[in-house]
């Protein structure tokens, strides 16, 4: 079957531009975060007309047994086949401690079986520096180049001198074009979170 791919970078868009929406505060631990964040995802794939499952999983073959999936979308189409699902849609990790980057990105390009294999793959998490990111790319496109998915990789990443995350985000076609955007995370005045894109912030900070 021809893989559907989204334009994930208009995911990520959507994802700035809601993130106040999810009402988090400063006293929210990261727990609730991260449980946020998936929520958004998985009430988006509803709405797309897609089944969603939090905590799915599926066969790693390298380690011979099923691992989590923090979030799936999968597409089911009965006039096709009324009993299985057509293809995983998306496979979806949040990770909020910044020594796993590594293992999130080997749990979205996992060698599985071929009804197990994403269109595409949204990974989110916290990193170390911002030295990380271009290790971390590069892992991806290597993983990626057998997989052949698209995929989008959001990279938190604390700044003291903003008392905020710098948000980077790079998204990767299966053909290995990409496509990368930056924003804010911060509390506003009231303890609530929000991201904004960094040129709308720069722009008001002047």
């Amino acid at each position: 079957m021809e893989k559907q791919h989204f334009n994930l970078m208009q995911f990520f868009n959507g994802y700035v531009r809601n993130y106040r929406r999810m009402n988090l505060t400063n006293l929210h631990n990261r727990s609730m975060l991260t449980k946020r964040e998936i929520d958004y995802f998985a009430n988006l794939g509803e709405m797309l007309g897609f089944d969603a499952f939090i905590e799915d999983s599926k066969l790693d073959k390298s380690k011979g047994r099923s691992r989590p999936m923090d979030l799936s979308w999968w597409n089911q189409d009965s006039r096709v086949d009324t009993e299985y699902y057509l293809y995983l849609a998306l496979h979806l990790e949040r990770e909020n401690v910044w020594s796993k980057d590594v293992e999130t990105i080997e749990k979205l390009f996992t060698e599985t079986e071929e009804d197990y294999l994403p269109h595409n793959v949204i990974g989110i998490q916290l990193i170390e520096s911002k030295e990380r990111i271009e290790i971390l790319n590069d892992l991806v496109m290597q993983k990626n180049s057998i997989q052949r998915s698209n995929a989008l990789m959001v990279y938190h990443l604390y700044d003291s001198e903003l008392d905020g995350y710098r948000i980077y985000a790079y998204s990767f076609t299966e053909t290995g074009e990409i496509e990368e955007r930056h924003a804010i995370r911060k509390v506003d005045e009231f303890g609530y979170w929000y991201m904004c894109f960094e040129e709308e912030y720069e722009a008001l900070s002047r």
